[in-house]
């Protein structure tokens, strides 16, 4: 991250604490002096609730909707006009994350077009860094050492879900996996994918 500021973000997944396991301290990081938005659909009250939560911890503007389609998220991306983009890998195991991924690739080009936003498009890691094609491809490692501690945080105020017996430990794992490849205790990892076949220039998010 030197060098330059982080860019504003919108970040779209399918559950409400997708966005803390899979990018939580990265989010937190690019929140410090940017704008960060999490998409998630409604669940129910206790996990809408949760998410509101957690989203707080990590310093983001969440914004909760029936549904992630084509239209709302053209809508969205319209609106918020963010620099980049995260969602699931395209390929993840879960298909309710694949399915996500999907819609939002597709919603892309159009506001690229007409607003010049978003310029990145990243996917996140997936369970055990594995997805339907193999091991996540890491096109950029993010040092997430500052910030990992408030990625636990907000993950912890999931706690309708087994954040202690299984989120928590597998976050903790995959942080310390990443980061050891490049020298840190913690980092997160993202794979880059081409925007109307541009990939980004910068070793960054």
């Amino acid at each position: 991250m030197t060098g330059a500021l982080p860019g504003s973000v919108l970040a779209v997944f399918a559950h409400p604490d997708d966005a803390e396991l899979w990018a939580g301290a990265t989010l937190a990081l690019h929140a410090r002096c940017s704008p960060v938005t999490i998409a998630v659909p409604h669940r129910d009250d206790v996990r809408d609730a949760e998410a509101r939560k957690g989203a707080a911890v990590l310093g983001a503007e969440l914004h909760q909707v029936p549904r992630l389609n084509h239209a709302l998220l053209q809508q969205l991306l319209l609106e918020k006009r963010p620099e980049i983009v995260i969602t699931h890998p395209l390929v993840d195991v879960h298909p309710e994350h694949r399915a996500v991924a999907t819609t939002v690739l597709a919603a892309v080009p159009e506001p690229r077009i007409a607003t010049g936003r978003p310029s990145r498009f990243y996917t996140c890691d997936a369970y055990n860094s594995l997805t339907l094609d193999g091991p996540v491809r890491a096109d950029v490692i993010v040092d997430a050492t500052a910030t990992f501690a408030t990625k636990m945080a907000a993950l912890h105020e999931h706690a309708s879900q087994p954040v202690e017996q299984h989120f928590g430990p597998m976050a903790e794992t995959l942080g310390r996996l990443w980061g050891a490849r490049i020298g840190t205790r913690y980092a997160e990892a993202f794979t880059a994918v081409p925007v109307l076949g541009c990939l980004p220039g910068a070793a960054h998010l």
